[in-house]
């Protein structure tokens, strides 16, 4: 009798022992699905996978499977992940964000303000990580930046309304004569609940430093030429284009309208410039995009998206084009030159 009691409380110690580590081999089978939703173009079929991934994709989309990898989750065996593209339209957003959301994604990862309100339509259960989102609060996707609320977190890509001011210095730092400098917006973002205080906070910068706004909206890629043919009439001598996932959709169209226009250009993304662009001042995307994968593998071990501080950058990058200067004619001061991050030449 004494032996079979012996016998039970092992077999029980054993089972306590063990059951923490059966736990452990469960979760670390489990297979998480994330969704990913952007308002720019997919990937070319043959460069994609059955989930409309990227088989290999840009640098920044590299950064973003690496940091997962660095976490343990490997796409296509740990973890799959299922992208739609909104092609620059945003009326799509809200259907492809419902697609997702019917594949029972443990996830949604939305980039751009657009993106990720049409992520918090389509659910109110599923935790929403958002980046390339620029002024969260004032637009409304979270409570504040230290305690978001709901069910988005994530990355912004400025630390405030002052990074227009930002663009407009190094514009007219870059032409220095410049008296009149156009702002090109998407018109699909006019009536955001930041507008308003986007257009002060650039008012307030373009005072302080002596220059004259012109403001250009296109609602869609056939209105840019007119947009731009009304800044040389008018006799713009600078351009800021605003950001917006529209414009990196048609990015080669309004780098060679610029060209041709003789238009120096503030663009809000590196990539502009790597194509052809004058010059751009923006948050490092490779650094957004390895910090996405903290986000996402703090969700997906349980912690609340309301719970997480939404993160500002701290790497912010200045890329010049010198080929393209000199195809304007324009001198880029060497002031300028010695603060920019990248120059290419």
């Amino acid at each position: 009798m004494m032996r079979n009691s012996t016998a039970i409380i092992a077999l029980f110690v054993l089972t306590l022992l063990l059951s923490p580590l059966a736990a452990d081999a469960q979760q670390a089978g489990k297979v998480y699905r994330v969704g990913y939703l952007r308002g720019a173009d997919p990937p070319t079929p043959t460069d994609t996978n059955p989930q409309g991934c990227p088989i290999k994709g840009s640098g920044n989309w590299q950064a973003w499977v690496a940091g997962l990898r660095e976490r343990g989750y490997i796409q296509g065996q740990s973890l799959i992940i299922e992208c739609r593209f909104t092609e620059g339209r945003g009326e799509r957003a809200p259907a492809l964000a419902a697609e997702l959301v019917r594949l029972k994604v443990d996830l949604l990862v939305a980039d751009g303000t657009n993106q990720v309100r049409a992520a918090q339509q389509a659910t109110s259960g599923i935790p929403i990580v958002m980046h390339g989102v620029i002024d969260p609060v004032g637009r409304g996707l979270v409570a504040s930046l230290a305690h978001p609320g709901g069910t988005v977190t994530g990355l912004t890509e400025d630390t405030g309304l002052e990074i227009l001011g930002k663009y407009l210095e190094l514009l007219t730092e870059a032409v220095p004569t410049v008296s009149r400098v156009a702002t090109l917006r998407h018109a699909g973002s006019v009536l955001d609940p930041a507008t308003s205080s986007w257009e002060k906070s650039i008012e307030a910068a373009a005072r302080v430093l002596g220059v004259t706004l012109q403001s250009y909206r296109v609602q869609d890629p056939g209105e840019l030429a007119g947009a731009f043919a009304a800044m040389t009439k008018a006799r713009a001598g600078a351009l800021l284009v605003v950001p917006s996932s529209f414009f990196d959709v048609h990015k080669q169209r309004i780098i060679d309208l610029a060209t041709r226009s003789r238009m120096p250009t503030m663009y809000p993304d590196g990539a502009f410039v790597e194509d052809g662009g004058l010059m751009a001042y923006a948050v490092s995307q490779l650094d957004i995009r390895r910090r996405l994968a903290v986000y996402v593998d703090r969700i997906l071990k349980g912690a609340k998206p309301g719970d997480l501080p939404v993160e500002q950058p701290t790497k912010f990058e200045l890329v010049i084009n010198l080929k393209t200067a000199k195809t304007l004619g324009l001198t880029i001061p060497p002031s300028l030159l010695m603060r920019a991050d990248e120059v290419i030449e």
